[in-house]
């Protein structure tokens, strides 16, 4: 069984009542075989008086009822566990922020929280109930055995195991095939978002045809490995039912026999022949279970591996400069880096190494370089998306960052040991229990209110022009939001849309120009006023001279009496500076007046 799943289960407290009911209603179901065989095997042989055939109908119609209300809670349970779980991964993708989300491809997490954790409902709603059942009614038959036959008995008893040892032999392979094939179809679907995503480009160069093909190869090779899942499972199906067949005529033969005989009477023989393929039964329904469900275990061992991914970096509110606990606070911050260092997982090289660096309160710095130089590291490291590997980053004397590698004399912090079985329950770094981390969440959430990033390429939803606007101040009125976007010179393009700031845009605002788009994200951060601190990554890339020329307009005003970071390439953007920082190779190699710059 999936531990992590039931863990998560157990945790919930409404998903934990409804998976003991549907677990209680599936074994009492199972159990109550022994009273139907009693009473047919009673009445057929004459020892029990026809009316007992109303007390029969009963245990019938309980054992039916009892379905339904399984079928109910096991319903309610699987679909409390998908939403429980979906709400951890959609968290868990959120705090790991774009550096490390970049490790995996949106496709396959799309095709994870869908399609992915749907497979879940065999395994819930079918094996979860099924080894419940096979946990306790074959023991309870065999009970039920001996007391009626010890010879039948110990042939059930020698046999039963068959079908588990078996059933394991096969549920071996069968993990690893539908692994294959769940790998598959994460790959089928990540690949056909990404050509999706990228069809214009594609048939600009006239490529589209040749990404069909590809997909088509990758949707044969989920074919294939569907069709090697589908083979082992029958495959699995025919050696449970022989196994089980061939040990029902180990027992039925010399039932016969004896019978004949007169050593034997109907009653018990008629109890034996019943009973005996309700001891094979659950554990041949648990193995056909397995198969169906497996496809919903690889993806939650998908789940789990994304949800025990550290999450970005816990973040801000350390510890003031002297070592005592504080709180950012102010208007326009000072930022200061002290020995930053920064490396991302898998890359040898550092994204930036031992960055010292101060930015005065209200000052606006420009940061030029090549691609690739650090830049836009530096802002992710501000915006709390990655974590120093060494150094400090102090935001008016307070220590923003999580967990980092202690500097020359420092004695790294060693956690206490968990105690065997006490492990923490995976993906579980922001529940409640855990108010470490919760604390360090909110911290964050803090300091990134106190800030305003426009990116190279702002993200804007299929929502209307005044939300996407609104979104880093749900709160603002119609009329802040018009301000907004008059001060970023967004107004008079918005007004021409059909239905003005209530027009709905088309996915990534694919119905605005690119300077449109921009100003637009301009707009976000003029409506938060209250930011101290704003960040631009190249805002004037891929612009024409107009579009350009209005973002710098609304960029000097909006860093009028704000700490400033810009991004910057263009000479017209690097104007608004007091100050240029040249990064190079993760190093800061220059840094000198705006004029002297020029």
């Amino acid at each position: 069984m999936h531990k992590d799943l039931l863990r998560l289960a157990r945790g919930e407290r409404a998903v934990r009542g409804h998976l003991a009911l549907c677990l209680a209603a599936a074994v009492l179901a199972g159990s109550l075989v022994l009273v139907q065989a009693e009473l047919l095997a009673g009445v057929l042989s004459g020892r029990f008086a026809t009316s007992a055939l109303g007390l029969l109908a009963l245990v019938v119609a309980v054992r039916a009822a009892l379905g339904l209300l399984q079928g109910v809670a096991a319903g309610r349970t699987v679909a409390g566990v998908k939403t429980t779980l979906r709400l951890r991964l959609l968290g868990r993708l959120r705090d790991m922020g774009p550096a490390r989300l970049a490790a995996h491809r949106s496709g396959e997490l799309v095709t994870l929280a869908g399609r992915g954790l749907d497979a879940l409902d065999p395994y819930l709603t079918g094996y979860l109930p099924a080894v419940a059942v096979a946990g306790v009614v074959p023991i309870a038959v065999l009970v039920r055995l001996f007391a009626a036959d010890l010879t039948s008995a110990l042939i059930v008893l020698v046999t039963l195991p068959l079908i588990p040892v078996f059933g394991a032999l096969v549920g071996m392979h069968t993990k690893a095939v539908t692994e294959r094939q769940w790998r598959a179809l994460a790959r089928l679907g990540g690949h056909f978002l990404d050509v999706v995503r990228g069809l214009p480009t594609l048939r600009a160069f006239g490529r589209a045809r040749y990404q069909a093909e590809v997909i088509a190869k990758v949707a044969d090779a989920h074919r294939a490995a569907t069709m090697r899942t589908l083979r082992v499972a029958f495959l699995s199906s025919l050696v449970l039912e022989l196994a089980a067949s061939l040990s029902l005529a180990l027992v039925a033969v010399p039932v016969g026999l004896r019978l004949l005989s007169g050593s034997l009477d109907l009653s018990a023989a008629l109890l034996v022949l019943l009973l005996a393929p309700e001891a094979y039964l659950p554990l041949r329904v648990m193995g056909n279970k397995f198969h169906a469900a497996m496809e919903g275990v690889a993806a939650a061992d998908e789940a789990f591996a994304v949800l025990d991914e550290r999450a970005g970096p816990p973040a801000a509110g350390a510890t003031s400069g002297d070592g005592a606990a504080g709180t950012v606070t102010g208007a326009a911050p000072e930022i200061r880096l002290e020995n930053v260092t920064v490396r991302y997982p898998g890359r040898e090289d550092a994204a930036l190494e031992d960055v010292s660096l101060v930015i005065a309160p209200g000052e606006r710095v420009a940061l030029v370089g090549e691609s690739g130089a650090g830049k836009s590291t530096l802002l992710h490291l501000l915006l709390g998306f990655v974590a120093p590997a060494s150094g400090r980053v102090l935001v008016d004397g307070v220590e923003l960052g999580g967990p980092r590698e202690p500097r020359s004399g420092e004695v790294a912090e060693t956690p206490e040991p968990t105690e065997p079985g006490n492990h923490a329950e995976p993906g579980n770094h922001a529940e409640p229990g855990n108010h470490a981390e919760l604390a360090e969440l909110a911290e964050l959430d803090a300091w990134r209110a106190r800030l305003a990033f426009v990116p190279q390429r702002p993200h804007l939803f299929a929502a209307s022009v005044a939300d996407n606007i609104r979104l880093g101040a749900p709160g603002a009125t119609d009329a802040e939001v018009r301000d907004a976007a008059r001060a970023a010179h967004a107004d008079e393009f918005v007004t021409a849309l059909p239905e003005g700031y209530d027009t709905v845009l088309g996915e990534r605002g694919a119905n605005l120009s690119a300077g449109q788009r921009q100003r637009v994200a301009l707009a976000r951060a003029f409506c938060r006023p209250s930011a101290g601190l704003l960040l631009l990554d190249e805002p004037t890339a891929r612009l024409d001279g107009r579009s350009e020329a209005a973002v710098v307009a609304a960029t000097r005003e909006l860093t009028g009496g704000r700490t400033a970071v810009i991004v910057a390439h263009r000479p017209a953007m690097i104007d608004i500076a007091d100050r240029v920082i040249r990064i190079a190779d993760g190093r800061v190699v220059a840094a000198v007046p705006a004029g002297e710059a020029r």
